[in-house]
């Protein structure tokens, strides 16, 4: 037990660094989720920003282009004055203006006014038709810079949401390494207390001591460490209240050993369980063993972990084997969580 008990303490050692290296580990990733994090909401506000200005030049460029339309509305019925004028005055348009002259005075008068009329006209409309260009396509593209923006946006919004989330996964983790380790540590403390009073068993012993109280190692420190208590397969599975235990398939007649240190509580036929043997390990720990062929310890009895109980006998459906069931604080708990993995 002493050496056992030393085993074990050694393997939850290890299992303890393991976690604070585990630990170590998800603290550094928290870190860089963290900078991670901020980057994309600076990122965020960066992009608002730009979109807030995109929309004030979006509106700029929409209110110049309803004054263009206005002006253009306002200026048509003049201009389509004129070009209804220039056309009734045939296919010579200006010249005829040139001709109605009642001088040479004022046909060169006349001559540069319709010239600069035309030339007028002919700017007018070539600026606006350019201005109203540049404008659309400025808007064109504010708008296209717009929807960039705004898929831009999504995407940092998600990748921000899923750094969220596995920052939130990583301290997850975390708080259950914590609760590991404050598991490890408990475990360990009560495997060395029972490893000092095994050790003073054994100075007491070699002392010659008439009477030494027998020691014992917990339960709980040896969970998924457990031996199993008979070769086979298992039948059938836990299921908490509906199947409190294991049925595992073996051969008629074969031991059946203590999963770990204990007292025999009951040893006896039970209804339902046929012949059934009762470890007490302590602190409401127990584990039970039915369905035996016949049973080999005596209620009260000390027995070490791997010693036969009995054997293995036929359960109610008739099929040979050993029904196992395992209580941790009076609780039934799922054996197979405890028991060693094959």
């Amino acid at each position: 037990m002493a050496r056992r008990a030393t085993e074990r303490l050694q393997a939850l050692q290890r299992e303890a660094d393991h976690l604070a290296s585990e630990e170590r580990t998800l603290l550094n990733e928290v870190r860089k989720l963290e900078i991670e994090r901020q980057i994309r909401a600076e990122e965020l506000k960066q992009l608002d920003a730009d979109a807030a200005k995109i929309r004030l030049e979006l509106a700029s460029t929409a209110r110049r282009l309803d004054a263009l339309i206005n002006e253009e509305n306002a200026q048509r019925p003049e201009l389509r004055g004129r070009l209804v004028e220039i056309y009734k005055l045939g296919e010579a348009r200006y010249a005829r203006l040139l001709l109605s002259a009642p001088d040479l005075r004022q046909i060169g008068r006349a001559s540069r006014t319709v010239a600069a009329l035309a030339k007028l006209d002919r700017e007018r409309v070539l600026a606006h038709q350019n201005t109203m260009a540049e404008l659309k396509i400025a808007r064109a593209a504010l708008e296209a810079r717009e929807q960039k923006l705004a898929a831009v946006r999504a995407d940092t919004e998600r990748a921000q949401i899923a750094v969220k989330h596995a920052e939130q996964a990583r301290n997850d983790l975390i708080r259950d390494i914590d609760r590991r380790r404050d598991l490890n540590a408990q475990l360990a403390g009560e495997l060395q207390t029972a490893q000092q009073k095994l050790q003073a068993s054994l100075r007491e012993f070699a002392n010659g001591a008439p009477s030494v109280e027998i020691a014992s190692l917990p339960l709980k420190p040896f969970r998924g460490e457990l031996d199993w208590p008979v070769a086979g397969v298992v039948r059938r599975r836990f299921v908490g209240n509906a199947f409190r235990g294991v049925e595992i398939g073996a051969l008629e007649g074969a031991d059946v050993r203590a999963v770990h240190d204990g007292v025999v509580a009951f040893a006896d036929s039970f209804a339902g369980f046929g012949n059934l043997v009762i470890l007490d390990h302590g602190s409401q720990n127990f584990s039970l063993y039915g369905d035996l062929l016949d049973i080999s310890v005596k209620k009260g009895a000390h027995v070490v972990r791997g010693q036969p109980v009995g054997s293995a006998g036929s359960s109610p459906s008739g099929q040979t084997g050993l029904y196992f069931e395992l209580r941790v604080d009076a609780e039934p708990v799922d054996p197979l969580q405890w028991l060693k993995r094959r």
